[in-house]
């Protein structure tokens, strides 16, 4: 592999964007959407007389949201587009490898991608200071979003590899990031709920001539709780935790400030495997429930950094597809899909 040539693939790459009417109307769109989504969120905690964190949080997610639906358009046909109009086999046969083919679209792909997360950075910075976060939790949220560009830019180039058809490729590449934001939260709801395991709760009976707990016996009851600690991975592939949990939070009185906060305690809290209850109206009422755990700063200092393990699954799915098109993009190939044009 040559750089020099991954750097000519990527700019032939761009330059064909570059080219294109859409391209300017999806830049323009682009924008309108960031400065309607900005002042909505200073809206939204104008009635506040101190900055909130609220106004960054809002922007910076919906900055995610964009690159996530941007990028398939950007990634899905880098391969088979170049199969489909004939101008893949011409470069196959010089000096370039299959390396530095697959690597200068995937740079193209991630290049493109970062454009949009440039033209972004203003309507942070303005957020930023309207909300009154530090510049460090700026720096890790565009090196977050900087992440999810390169993942979803390697599942389409990946895809386009793997698919014959560019517009079913596309196609695809948003489905898996639709798994990524929307799958994620089914597969924890409902694998949560579908994986039980029972407890025995403690109660103190009622007189029910005086209405007073009597206090020196107790009652059992089976119950099933739910085992979401059993399925919290899958909910840490999501985009929108890794983000909000690898961003710095901070605490008032033990409590998060800010959007981002309060989804990475609930990401934290469901790492909590489920405990024996105990209601004592005698005493202090609720034992081992959520209410008389640790606090949502210590409940974070004492779990697992999620989104670590989300990021990981992330890789692991976009480096698999990227493997799999590099060497189905191998030349010579002993086998392509049927219909598929060579030159």
């Amino acid at each position: 592999m040559s750089f020099a040539r991954i750097r000519t693939i990527a700019r032939l790459e761009l330059t064909q964007r570059l080219r294109s009417v859409g391209w300017y109307v999806l830049v323009g769109v682009f924008v309108l959407l960031l400065i309607g989504i900005t002042a909505l969120s200073f809206l939204v905690f104008s009635f506040q007389s101190e900055p909130n964190a609220g106004v960054y949080s809002i922007v910076v997610n919906f900055v995610l949201l964009l690159v996530v639906l941007v990028s398939p358009t950007l990634s899905g046909n880098a391969i088979n587009g170049d199969r489909e109009a004939a101008t893949l086999a011409p470069i196959q046969v010089t000096a370039a490898t299959t390396g530095d083919i697959m690597l200068g679209k995937l740079l193209a792909a991630v290049a493109t991608g970062t454009v949009f997360l440039v033209i972004a950075v203003p309507f942070l910075l303005i957020s930023m200071l309207g909300g009154g976060v530090s510049v460090g939790v700026l720096l890790s949220s565009l090196l977050v979003l900087l992440a999810e560009i390169i993942v979803v830019a390697a599942v389409g180039v990946g895809l386009s590899g793997l698919i014959a058809r560019p517009l079913f490729s596309i196609a695809a590449t948003y489905l898996a990031v639709s798994a990524l934001v929307l799958g994620t939260v089914i597969v924890f709801g409902l694998g949560g709920a579908a994986i039980r395991t029972e407890f025995t709760q403690q109660e103190r009976p009622w007189d029910d001539s005086t209405g007073e707990p009597i206090c020196d016996s107790w009652t059992e009851t089976t119950v099933e709780q739910p085992r979401f600690d059993l399925v919290w991975g899958a909910l840490a592939a999501n985009p929108f935790v890794v983000l909000a949990d690898a961003t710095p939070t901070t605490f008032r009185d033990g409590y998060p400030t800010d959007l981002f906060g309060q989804l990475k305690v609930g990401v934290r809290l469901a790492q909590r495997a489920p405990e024996p209850m105990r209601w004592d109206p005698c005493d202090n009422g609720w034992e081992n429930s959520w209410e008389s755990g640790p606090t949502p700063e210590e409940l974070v200092k004492g779990t697992v950094p999620s989104w670590f393990v989300g990021l990981g699954v992330q890789v692991l799915v976009a480096g698999g597809l990227f493997a799999g098109a590099w060497a189905r993009t191998r030349t010579p190939a002993r086998r392509l899909p049927p219909g598929t044009r060579i030159a």
